[in-house]
């Protein structure tokens, strides 16, 4: 980043003002947890965390804690279906094998039900282990504080905030024929999705068949105006939820967490939701969150909602052909709605098992990672990242990426995103939802259908009464 400076004078009697602050500030954070390992010096912890690129970066950091506090880390990491089920099996066997667990958000509701997460408070007030520096007023409010509390107690600090954002290819949308001929169709201006509505403009008419021209060139296969997640699983259903549902004034839920799916605005965001399949990739039923940024990178869709830290580990050079050629948003508001837009996420936490041998270390290694020095190394490291601390946004990494639009679009996510609510039927809950979402998004079975059947599912699995946890 280019500064200017008046004179070398000005210039080197700020740095001295600076610097005496900034070392002491170092020196302590340094110190508090190089006094507080020392108890525990020798001690082995193990953590289970999910695999993507946030991790891998994280991983080479992971071995400044154990020289800083002498605790050894072993850190494994496992795919994101293999997290939650290995997680959770260790945890609710009561085994202990795993200290600390990596939980995503919709994950609490069933391991708070079973009373198999420890709470941090009596760390968390313990002047030997908590840090003096962690400033939790820096973290991202919404996402931490419905994230990592339940009941009056907390159960974490926030690790990651995963967060959907608006993707598209700036080549298409820029380009001069498309812009006059989307401009002649649709009566305005060729650009990033900025309602669901024009989200569905650009999916039909960038839906294309081979040999037809795209940007003045004859395809060489078919093209698909959008590609969105659609297994049965996975978060198919929470985009289906939040983008989607939400965005339409509708909900799974109502404001007591009673069943709230049979209402007009959930059937016409299913409506929406089966249109937007009908321009995407014949094998949408098929594609996971992982196949999304994968079919993006390939070049063979012009749009989609995806997870921004997947979308990290694609838009890179060497990675995708089309690094650098594609363009970034916030989610998709309804048209009219725009005062009251929501975006997918889900903030995670790592927990402490209720079986740990050893929580006291284990907090140690949690509120470190959390700190605001490892955030902004992690963010150095990575280039970027997903920050959990309003100050990361500032960091040179972000304010000055070759990317910014793509991190514009997870502060916007981040602005408004929140944990799931808290319930004990979740798995099975999504489980059937997303089943739904298949079928309506494949035409087996209407919008109308799809409303009333998923009404009768919450119904079904809440036993006619709240389906979220009491508070």
């Amino acid at each position: 980043m280019m500064r200017k400076t008046w004179c070398f004078a000005a210039a080197l009697a700020a740095t001295t003002a600076l610097v005496a602050p900034l070392t002491s500030a170092a020196r302590a954070d340094d110190s508090f947890y190089a006094e507080a390992g020392k108890p525990y010096a020798g001690t082995t912890i193990r953590v289970l965390d999910e695999i993507t690129p946030l991790q891998e970066t994280l991983s080479k950091i992971v071995p400044d804690f154990e020289k800083e506090t002498g605790i050894k880390v072993e850190w494994e990491l496992l795919n994101h279906f293999e997290v939650i089920n290995k997680g959770q099996a260790d945890m609710l066997s009561g085994r202990g094998h795993y200290d600390a667990i990596m939980l995503h958000g919709a994950q609490l509701g069933p391991m708070l039900s079973a009373g198999v997460i420890m709470p941090l408070d009596k760390f968390v007030a313990d002047s030997k282990l908590s840090d003096p520096g962690m400033n939790v007023a820096d973290f991202i409010a919404t996402p931490y504080k419905t994230t990592a509390f339940f009941e009056g107690k907390q159960y974490g600090f926030i690790n990651w905030n995963y967060n959907h954002v608006y993707w598209a290819r700036e080549d298409l949308l820029s380009n001069p024929e498309e812009m006059a001929a989307f401009k002649a169709k649709y009566g305005y201006d060729l650009g990033p999705a900025k309602t669901i509505e024009q989200m569905r403009d650009i999916a039909e008419f960038f839906t294309r068949k081979k040999g037809e021209k795209l940007a003045g060139k004859p395809l060489e296969s078919d093209f698909y105006g959008i590609v969105l997640e659609g297994i049965k699983g996975g978060s198919t259903f929470s985009n289906l939820w939040v983008n989607f549902i939400e965005n339409y004034g509708g909900d799974l839920l109502d404001d007591k967490g009673m069943p709230n799916f049979d209402t007009p605005q959930v059937v016409a965001a299913l409506k929406m939701w089966r249109e937007l399949w009908t321009f995407a990739p014949p094998g949408i039923a098929e594609y996971s969150l992982v196949d999304v940024p994968t079919v993006m990178g390939n070049g063979i869709a012009a749009q989609s909602l995806a997870w921004s830290d997947f979308v990290l580990g694609i838009d890179k050079p060497g990675v995708s052909p089309y690094a650098g050629k594609f363009i970034y948003g916030p989610i998709p508001a309804k048209a009219g709605n725009e005062a009251h837009r929501h975006a997918d996420a889900e903030p995670s936490v790592t927990v402490i098992n209720a079986a740990s041998e050893h929580p006291e270390a284990t907090f140690l290694f949690l509120e470190w990672l959390a700190s605001k020095k490892q955030q902004d190394k992690l963010i150095e490291m990575g280039e970027g990242g997903v920050p959990i601390r309003e100050s990361s946004w500032a960091l040179p990494a972000i304010k000055d990426s070759d990317n910014p639009t793509l991190f514009a679009a997870m502060k916007s996510s981040l602005d408004v995103a929140k944990a799931r609510p808290k319930m004990e039927k979740y798995p099975e809950i999504i489980d059937a939802m997303s089943g739904i979402a298949q079928e309506v998004g494949l035409g087996q079975m209407t919008p109308e259908q799809g409303a009333k059947e998923g009404q009768a599912i919450l119904v079904k699995l809440c036993g006619g009464k709240s389906c979220t946890l009491p508070e």
